[in-house]
């Protein structure tokens, strides 16, 4: 296997959720941008969008609906927008319908503009010296989110950072061995649970090295846990979120 400063840092990430109280220097802030800014997009549509949450009251809202301490708190924090706004308003005022812009595809292609820019993000992060925390939870409750962020038609709000100084250092998470999710020309029909046994016994002892006084059991435990069971959470709403943004409307 190939190492270099970027590949080990790429496998060795960890998910940092204590920082120092210190936000970024405006260079910091800049570089951050302007990786964001030369992400590669889709049919050169640019249809992202971050923002820069400092607003201390926001970031309390937004930190509450999280239901994580640790979201806009010290360091900083960011939204990554899908953003579709831009490009209906060029359309717009140069005397264009919105053509496609409220379709499903588009709203794809601008999903995969946004998760690029963050992942472009993360790792310019990272070569920093600096550690980020992913934010899925910020479609923990959507439609309050949507009113908290304030966005206009035709935006969505895909996921969040937390950056900062880290100011604690976690073990390594182990993943799925390669066995399982990497394959050559065709996806294998033939998978079997109980060839997961030696992975699961890994996660155990991980979780207990990690916090021996809240045992976490195994993957498949928690795969067959309350994450996936069937019940109704306020993530359900995304596809009312979707269609109150103006957006997959060609989808019901």
């Amino acid at each position: 296997m190939i190492h270099n400063s970027t590949i080990n840092q790429q496998i060795n990430h960890r998910s940092i959720r204590k920082f120092k109280d210190q936000t970024l220097s405006a260079e910091q802030l800049n570089t951050l941008y302007t990786v964001f800014q030369h992400t590669a997009t889709s049919m050169f549509m640019q249809n992202a969008t971050m923002l820069h949450i400092t607003d201390e009251g926001k970031r309390a809202k937004i930190r509450e609906l999280c239901g994580q301490k640790y979201v806009g708190a010290e360091g900083d924090l960011f939204i990554f927008i899908v953003d579709l706004y831009r490009n209906q308003q060029i359309r717009r005022q140069l005397g264009k319908d919105d053509g496609r812009v409220h379709t499903t595809d588009i709203f794809f292609q601008g999903m995969d503009d946004t998760l690029l820019a963050w992942q472009n993000v993360a790792n310019a992060v990272e070569s920093m010296d600096l550690g980020y925390v992913p934010l899925g939870t910020i479609n923990d409750h959507p439609l309050k989110m949507l009113e908290v962020l304030d966005l206009p038609k035709l935006t969505f709000p895909a996921l969040g950072m937390q950056v900062g100084i880290p100011d604690q250092e976690p073990q390594l998470k182990p993943r799925l061995p390669l066995a399982f999710t990497t394959f050559e020309n065709e996806y294998p029909r033939d998978f079997k649970v109980a060839d997961l046994k030696e992975y699961d016994q890994v996660v155990t002892t991980y979780y207990d090295l990690r916090d021996a006084n809240r045992r976490i059991d195994s993957f498949t435990k928690q795969i067959t846990g309350d994450k996936l069971n069937n019940k109704r959470i306020d993530r359900d709403e995304l596809p009312e979120l979707l269609h109150k943004q103006e957006l997959c409307l060609d989808w019901k």
